[in-house]
């Protein structure tokens, strides 16, 4: 009944090309303001010259042009540190439980559903419960003497009075003792941490056997 994770982590490898950046010439930049200046200044009128105030003028405006640029440029770094600090910080959550705040697993007649149940003490007898939409148990499967832990099971659709289910949306819930006698529950959904991944500037969580979005985590604990 146990069931045997196995991590994503093929790489492949791929011939890059050499890329040329193509400029942007839509917009003015600084140097191109200080080009315009210049040659302004070599064409002007000798018998009109430029006067100091319009000078001044202009170069207060590529003053500000230059801070704002660089204000933009320390912004866009600023963002990209505080990505990478909140991404790494993701880390620390290892370990502890994440709910993905739903117990429901879709059923295709016919068909076996599986999915998997986290016990997070040691099962010695109990039972999981499979419940319909209003809340009623339907379906029910023994549980074996296991340690705490995660469990694959599959569903084929058997009802508690031997009929088949319809097709539809269930619930997953687990009621069971544990090994000092005491009541437990349990649901689908919640499950522990077990390590995070970064792949293409998203956030990846390991829970049960499947990398899931850090997103679609609605709780840790």
């Amino acid at each position: 009944m146990a069931i045997t994770s196995t991590g994503l982590n093929a790489a492949t490898n791929q011939d890059i090309a050499p890329s040329t950046a193509v400029k942007d010439k839509t917009a003015l930049g600084k140097d191109d303001f200080m080009t315009l200046l210049l040659v302004e200044l070599q064409n002007q009128d000798p018998t009109e010259p430029m006067d100091s105030e319009k000078i001044l003028s202009q170069t207060s405006q590529l003053a500000t042009l230059e801070s704002a640029e660089n204000t933009n440029k320390a912004l866009e770094d600023l963002a990209m540190s505080l990505g990478t600090s909140q991404q790494f910080s993701t880390i620390s959550a290892i370990g502890k439980t994440a709910d993905l705040g739903s117990n429901a697993v879709g059923y295709d007649e016919g068909s076996t559903a599986s999915f998997e149940v986290y016990f997070p003490e040691e099962i010695v007898a109990g039972s999981l419960e499979i419940l319909d939409t209003n809340g009623n148990i339907v379906g029910t499967m023994d549980l074996a003497p296991n340690p705490a832990g995660v469990y694959q099971f599959d569903w084929d659709g058997t009802l508690s009075d031997g009929s088949l289910a319809d097709s539809g949306v269930y619930y997953i819930t687990a009621s069971y003792s544990d090994g000092d006698g005491n009541p437990q529950t349990t649901r689908m959904g919640a499950y522990p941490i077990e390590s995070v991944r970064f792949e293409d500037g998203q956030t990846l969580v390991k829970v049960g056997s499947n990398y899931v979005p850090l997103e679609n985590i609605t709780e840790v604990y």
